[in-house]
């Protein structure tokens, strides 16, 4: 056995060692990476798609339909005054019209029903990004926000209210933003909760 058949194995062991590697580093960052729908609403579903790390189907030229993500990801609202960022959502439908330009968004921000300290997390880091971003809460007097008080605790364990709150960007955009109870057939005995959030042009006058 020559001395160059062993420093030729060991260079090829050593390649495909660091090839495993890499893959095995490529890998890992495509899992942890931060997969995103980033949107304005109003513009081209093609410039959504391509600004955008999430796949998500063409639009159908000539009608009014949506899409889904293919996989979880996180919206990136990308109005430069207004924007804001999601947590991951699993259930993530934008909407286009015949034009082809994206219209409105639904989507839970959350990829399985959360408990109640953790809904609260969500929804009241979304309520602190628009208000830091000049978004203004409308219809308080029957539809206040979301607080971490005894009160709204109480009103969301309660299957019968839960909650809802409405912040308009000026006369730009709307959110609807919604929490509940949640029967989560995987965890029938705990309390867990679903929010829904809708993010459109604006359909009331702050």
């Amino acid at each position: 056995m020559s001395l160059t058949w062993l420093q030729s194995r060991r260079t090829s062991a050593a390649l495909t060692l660091a090839v495993f590697l890499a893959l095995g580093a490529v890998q890992l960052w495509y899992q942890s990476r931060d997969v995103e729908i980033a949107l304005k609403i109003g513009e081209p579903w093609e410039d959504m798609r391509q600004r955008s790390s999430a796949n998500i189907d063409p639009a159908i030229a000539g009608i009014n339909w949506g899409r889904q993500t293919d996989s979880d990801a996180r919206l990136r609202f990308m109005d430069i005054q207004y924007g804001f960022v999601t947590p991951q959502a699993r259930f993530f439908t934008i909407s286009f019209d015949a034009k082809g330009m994206v219209g409105n968004v639904r989507m839970s921000p959350q990829i399985e029903p959360l408990l109640l300290d953790d809904t609260l997390k969500i929804v009241l880091d979304l309520q602190e990004q628009w208000r830091n971003a000049g978004w203004h809460p409308i219809l308080t007097g029957t539809f206040p926000s979301f607080a971490d008080t005894p009160q709204w605790r109480a009103r969301l364990r309660d299957v019968n209210k839960g909650g809802t709150a409405y912040w308009p960007a000026g006369d730009k955009y709307q959110v609807m933003l919604v929490a509940n109870r949640f029967r989560d057939d995987k965890r029938p005995t705990e309390e867990r909760y679903l929010i829904t959030l809708e993010l459109a042009h604006a359909w009331r006058k702050p």
